[in-house]
């Protein structure tokens, strides 16, 4: 009896949580640390599905008889009232989505995309082609870290330490809009909103809005500042200042899923300029005609690079 009253107590305060009646923080008082993970990722399977599905009458209907079929017990369900019946029904969500289970989250890109990624804290990720993140789900409302390789834009919500780790440095934040480039021996982080810590190589740096740091090949760290509001990438256009060569083709061939063959040329040539991600021989055009480098596709999707 006293187990039966504790699942009713339990559904009470669960039910005014996902209402809104109840603070995250006020939950954390009423649960174990385990259950509270859990009950965060239902709130996010329930945002990520009505992000996904219109909320309409008809589908309102679906979910209400769903539930009703597998829990005798469960009240028919008004429209302003479905997330109480969610609550009672927690063991059927878990069924569900698998709720229960310790994942690490991987997510990649793959050449030419761009995958936006929202977190259980309300946190977005905008990732990049040729990249991936990585993070530990059920740990996420303690430990707000993840590993990137590659690059991605990061818009944080206020809360605990955020914390971006790479092969070539992290990024720690509370809560800001940055970017984040690592690749190779390339580290590059650049601050749009708010202040971010940046450590690389026993080093450390506070950027503050319009701020950047880079390091490549293992050199000295190099400051500049940016008058873009937000990375040029997330609309189409790569852009670079002051960078040798490689890394541009590397991006190129990442964006347009190409091989670019460049010994005959010098790739430590510094590059100015961008490129578009909506048209290949337009990109090509832009960076190798203002370097006086010939490039012809011998073969599908094979580019040769020459001097001229």
């Amino acid at each position: 009896m006293k187990e039966q009253d504790l699942h009713n107590e339990k559904d009470t305060f669960l039910a005014k949580w996902l209402e809104g009646k109840i603070t995250d923080e006020d939950l954390k008082t009423l649960v174990t640390n385990a259950e509270y993970n859990s009950y965060m990722k239902i709130k996010k399977g329930i945002e990520t599905y009505e992000a996904l599905e219109a909320s309409t009458e008809a589908s309102f209907e679906k979910i209400t008889d769903h539930i009703s079929k597998k829990k005798g017990n469960v009240r028919k369900l008004h429209t302003n009232s479905w997330f109480i019946g969610i609550a009672a029904s927690i063991v059927l969500f878990f069924g569900l989505f698998s709720l229960l289970a310790d994942d690490i989250v991987t997510i990649k890109t793959n050449y030419g995309e761009y995958k936006t990624i929202a977190l259980l804290d309300g946190s977005e990720v905008i990732l990049n082609s040729k990249s991936t993140l990585t993070y530990n789900e059920d740990e996420w409302a303690s430990d707000r870290s993840l590993h990137l390789e590659g690059e991605a834009y990061f818009k944080v919500e206020k809360g605990n330490t955020f914390t971006v780790h790479t092969e070539n440095g992290e990024v720690k934040v509370l809560g800001t809009q940055f970017n984040v480039n690592s690749i190779s021996d390339l580290f590059e982080v650049v601050c749009f909103e708010g202040k971010v810590s940046v450590q690389s190589k026993d080093e450390n740096y506070i950027l503050l809005p319009t701020h950047s740091v880079r390091r490549i090949n293992g050199h000295s760290i190099e400051k500049w500042e940016t008058f873009e509001t937000d990375p040029t990438w997330i609309h189409g256009e790569s852009t670079f200042k002051s960078v040798p060569l490689k890394y541009v083709i590397s991006a190129l061939e990442s964006r347009y899923d190409i091989n670019i063959e460049a010994k005959d040329i010098d790739q430590t040539v510094v590059y100015t300029g961008s490129f578009t991600h909506n048209d290949l021989d337009t990109a090509l055009k832009t960076v190798f005609k203002s370097l006086q480098i010939r490039y012809v596709e011998k073969d599908n999707r094979n580019i040769y690079l020459s001097i001229k």
